[in-house]
């Protein structure tokens, strides 16, 4: 069935850059006031996000072993950016940061915690919309949440936080976890980090395991989750219909593959066995001799002692994690075609960062290289023409632009760009370069068309690394160091020094 809030999305409301200004008034029920009509008419918000994922491993980016079916048939319907870069490259600065519209040295989060108190009483990405009317849900892990840990843990409170990890209780209306039992799983098990000798037992915390599982997909945490987003898109529909409940519906649905550990159901790995026929990215001898020490990433082949053998399992056991969580992602899509909302529902895919899979020898997240600091991003809009957009963007941008989207205020102290102009031209720009950091290295990313730009320490102390993406798109030959391009690593000295500042110049 077709909602009215169609006819109002493909004419979008006026939004303008305001401040948060006043909570709407609310009613007996503690609902936002209004007309059952203004709230109904506004467009669900659907955001889906998985968790340590490179654009690299699905195939509508290009990869031609991992096949993502369901991601690519939401690509081929919406807009499919090629250059959206994360905050943070690692999960707790870049969730908080998209969350609550500022960049990570805005609100000092450069750890594992939630935005609040650094925000104050400003409402977040979710709660901005919750405070519109909306009926705000998360299911899993959206604000941070320690993997394998917190989803072993699920609710039973072991976190200190009800099992809710670095959640923001204010962002959402209601909110559940989907327990799993992570590398405890039963199935064929092996540890291939810091295990030469193969005598190492299938160990927890943030070590490369992979686990090829028994059961079905509802015994892992992505499949639980898939499971709840159903009955929750087919709940608020059936509410709809009858008359009942009239607000629309901001849904987040956090899936935690393919974080380590790669455990999926067997049938996931079976494409890629036997595990000797992947392939590695290229190895480049002195690849590490121009990037400066702090430029290495935290794990690399020969720390974690994996040899070849280990390496293509590890690549297999990623894509495996992915192709199971490209499944629970068409199980929700499917729920949302079945239930008549999808053509009054914005649907976001994205990744809270990238990932190396063996390139420079690294693996893993944390480095600001291309692998590490891209994304997905995919925003169907119902209305809009399928296309790819090229232009820079940043997860940061998700905020204002779905607001925007849906008719809300835009609050004029967000710090990322409205990007929706991208999804009828997909030529327009809005930022001449895309700001990632790497707090734990003290590392800054200012990626433009042409030059990818690094610098370790807010004075370049501990380090440059400078690429011309044009020529080099695989970042093997540091620039720096070479007199040629002195004056555009003073160029962007400076344009760093000038970022950083716009982004401690905030109301916080």
């Amino acid at each position: 069935m077709l909602f009215a809030g169609l006819i109002l999305l493909l004419v979008p409301f006026a939004a303008a850059r305001s401040g948060d200004g006043a909570a709407p008034q609310r009613n007996a029920a503690g609902n936002a006031a209004g007309t059952a009509a203004g709230t109904a008419a506004r467009p669900n918000v659907l955001f889906i996000i998985s968790d340590d994922l490179t654009p690299t491993a699905l195939s509508c980016y290009g990869n031609t072993l991992s096949q993502t079916p369901h991601i690519d048939a939401l690509a081929s319907r919406g807009t499919r950016f090629t250059r959206a870069y994360c905050q943070g490259t690692y999960c707790g600065p870049s969730r908080a940061s998209f969350m609550s519209g500022y960049y990570p040295h805005a609100t000092g989060v450069l750890g594992y915690t939630s935005p609040r108190p650094a925000i104050g009483d400003r409402a977040t990405w979710a709660e901005h919309f919750k405070n519109a009317g909306y009926h705000t849900t998360r299911i899993s892990k959206i604000y941070h949440m320690g993997v394998p840990g917190g989803i072993e843990y699920g609710g039973d409170g072991r976190d200190h936080n009800g099992g809710d990890g670095a959640d923001d209780p204010r962002s959402w209306s209601e909110k559940y976890n989907s327990p799993g039992p992570e590398w405890k799983a039963a199935g064929d098990g092996e540890t291939l980090e810091g295990n030469p000798d193969g005598k190492k037992p299938v160990v927890g915390g943030n070590t490369f395991v992979v686990v090829e599982a028994e059961g079905d997909d509802l015994v892992h945490s992505d499949g639980k989750t898939a499971a709840k987003a159903v009955e929750l898109i087919e709940r608020h529909a059936r509410d709809q219909a009858s008359g009942g409940e009239a607000q629309p519906l901001f849904l987040a649905v956090g899936f935690v593959r393919p974080h380590v550990p790669f455990v999926a159901p067997k049938k996931y790995f079976e494409p890629f066995l036997p595990y000797d026929q992947l392939p590695l990215p290229p190895k480049v001898e002195g690849d590490w001799e121009d990037i400066p020490k702090a430029g290495i990433n935290y794990k690399t082949s020969d720390n974690m002692k994996m040899d070849i053998r280990r390496q293509k399992k590890a690549v297999g056991g990623y894509y495996a994690s992915v192709a199971y969580m490209d499944a629970q992602v068409g199980k929700v899509l499917a729920a949302l075609r079945r239930s008549g909302m999808e053509d009054n529902t914005i649907v976001i895919f994205t990744s809270d960062h990238g990932y190396h899979l063996g390139e420079h020898d690294f693996w893993a997240k944390v480095s600001l290289h291309e692998e590490s600091a891209l994304v997905p991003l995919i925003i169907r809009v119902p209305g809009k023409q399928p296309a790819v957009c090229h232009s820079l963007t940043e997860l940061l941008d998700l905020y204002p632009t779905v607001a925007s989207l849906c008719g809300l205020s835009v609050p004029e102290r967000l710090q990322g760009e409205d990007i929706s102009p991208m999804l009828d031209d997909p030529n327009h720009s809005v930022r001449t370069a895309a700001f990632s950091v790497a707090p734990s290295r003290k590392g800054f990313l200012l990626r433009e068309d042409r030059w990818a730009y690094m610098q370790y320490g807010e004075d370049a102390s501990r380090g440059i690394e400078l690429y011309d993406m044009h020529e080099d798109p695989q970042q093997y030959t540091n620039l720096a160091e070479q007199a040629e391009f002195k004056p555009v690593v003073e160029q962007f000295r400076t344009k760093m020094a000038e970022k950083l500042k716009a982004i401690r110049d905030n109301d916080l």
